[in-house]
């Protein structure tokens, strides 16, 4: 789940001096990877097999992979990583996919991934529709694109022998989306087997040539239900009413000012409630997401949201009768993602850039809610590479990515690059 969002500005800690790299010693060593000849054996394979990722592609968007039951993609997936030789392949216990590309030396591994989830219910068609040079159907971006890039580079460095110093740890995350909460990348730091292992992640989703997310914004996300005596519309009437409090409430939402930079939003996103047109309701409910880049801005948001409800509440309580009772709010809390960042010294960081450099281009670097955020909240370096160069409607029944030759291998390329600098070729 990746908008293309503002330049990140978010202020984070210094880097252990081991964890930084200069600019020039970045481009020195993508330098040494792209002139190698395993690595321009490698690029020619990803040019070679540009239609098989438009396959896998196609094969991996018409695999259903509704919130919370990615079973049926997972063990596609498993298979695709099997018959690309990886080992210790398996589904873990909170089902996402892994496999893992032994390295030549023990030690810390890299962790590159995609997620399986899209953010489309269960029963949507999910046909795949092409036109030319763009495919069309929901999720067909995000992330199946994300999933085939990460077999296209697995079968590059398989067709060009290529060996790295570190493990890499490929994966299929589930959960990224919606109410899933990270919990597929919540589980692989905090309770897995490879707990503790990792010395960066790569995550692979978003789309574009220009930029890459090295910030987390972190989101809060809340239900809110509010509750009343109910009663009939007009026999009742000047009774006090849920509805009220959940509309004073949104009022409240969106007059709190935010800043533009560490970039903060709100959103009322979901309502329900009620029985009928003709009756006050008993219960109805809200639910806000709220995000920003930085976490102290989050908290400020959601403390100025909570106080705001409970002030709605009160004015209801204040303007209608209260005989048969008063309203009252509960607070759920329904997703809580940590923010975070890789700041543009890391070894991570450096290594992108020089390898966008290498091709001609300049990377920007953004703030989005990824995969990433996780990693980045242990201080973990970690960011988000994009999956496909063109792309447009993520989340929408009508997405579609452009599937052109030069610029979608050339993004790979460039990922390629990154992550065999940060592995360490051999």
């Amino acid at each position: 789940m990746l908008p293309m969002l503002a330049a990140l500005v978010v202020a984070a800690a210094p880097l252990p001096a081991a964890a930084q790299m200069s600019p020039a010693a970045a481009d020195a060593s993508v330098r040494k990877v792209t002139a190698s000849a395993k690595y321009k054996k490698a690029a020619a394979a990803l040019d070679a097999g540009h239609d098989r990722w438009v396959a896998d592609t196609i094969t991996l968007t018409e695999i259903p992979a509704p919130p919370f039951k990615e079973a049926a993609r997972a063990k596609a997936y498993l298979e695709m990583f099997k018959a690309r030789g990886l080992s210790d392949v398996e589904i873990d216990e909170t089902g996402n996919v892994l496999g893992l590309r032994k390295g030549t030396a023990a030690g810390p591994l890299l962790i590159v991934s995609a997620h399986l989830d899209t953010v489309f219910p269960e029963g949507t068609d999910v046909k795949v529709r092409r036109e030319g040079d763009t495919l069309h159907a929901p999720g067909v971006g995000d992330d199946s694109s994300g999933l085939a890039t990460q077999l296209a580079l697995i079968d590059a460095m398989n067709a060009a022998g290529i060996a790295t110093k570190s493990d890499l740890l490929f994966v299929g995350t589930v959960g990224e989306e919606g109410l899933g909460d990270l919990r597929g990348v919540r589980h692989l730091f905090n309770g897995g087997k490879y707990k503790g292992r990792a010395k960066a992640f790569i995550s692979l989703d978003g789309g574009g040539m220009d930029s890459m997310v090295s910030g987390g914004a972190g989101s809060k996300r809340y239900r809110a239900t509010f509750k009343g005596p109910g009663g009939h519309s007009y026999g009742a009437f000047g009774l006090v009413n849920p509805m009220g409090a959940l509309a004073g409430t949104v009022a409240e939402l969106y007059a709190i000012p935010v800043p533009a930079s560490p970039k903060t939003t709100y959103s009322a996103s979901v309502v329900g409630g009620g029985t009928s047109v003709n009756a006050i309701p008993e219960e109805v409910w809200l639910e806000v997401d709220m995000r920003s880049e930085s976490a102290a801005e989050l908290t400020k948001l959601e403390q100025a949201f909570l106080a705001g409800a409970e002030r709605a509440v009160a004015a209801e309580n204040g303007a209608r009768s209260t005989r048969e009772g008063k309203v009252s709010v509960e607070m759920k809390p329904i997703g809580d993602r940590p923010a975070g960042q890789t700041p543009e010294s890391a070894e991570l960081v450096r290594l992108a850039g020089a390898a966008w450099k290498a091709e001609g281009l300049t990377l920007g670097l953004d703030s989005a809610s990824t995969d990433a955020n996780i990693p980045m909240s242990l201080g973990i370096p970690a960011a988000t590479l994009s999956r496909v160069a063109r792309g447009g409607r993520a989340h929408a029944p009508d997405e579609w990515i452009g599937i052109e030759k030069a610029d979608n291998v050339k993004l790979k390329r460039m990922a390629l690059a990154t992550i065999l600098a940060l592995a360490g070729m051999r």
